[in-house]
């Protein structure tokens, strides 16, 4: 089973201070045949397997998807923390 919402986690090689995103699951796969997780606005849109590899999707036209994003699991008993295992984006 598939955990309802992932806290999305974007930083770059240059120590700048790290973007984090939540996004819930939505009805949708990915190309990869995964759930898709959307942020709020739909602007994030990521693909994220059972095994927490994370695929970020284009919502737009002239968008770059960013390489390095950790997706941390949210439980219910934790709404506002991380509580699983962190993977890079592929």
């Amino acid at each position: 089973m598939n955990p309802v919402r992932y806290e999305l986690v974007f930083s770059e090689d240059t120590g700048s201070p790290q973007d984090i995103v939540i996004v819930e699951r939505t009805s949708s796969k990915g190309p990869g045949g995964h759930p898709v997780y959307a942020d709020p606005t739909g602007i994030i849109r990521a693909e994220i397997s059972a095994q927490d590899e994370v695929r970020i999707l284009a919502s737009g036209g002239h968008q770059a998807p960013t390489q390095h994003v950790l997706a941390r699991r949210l439980t219910d008993a934790d709404p506002n923390g991380s509580g699983g295992p962190s993977t890079p984006a592929t």
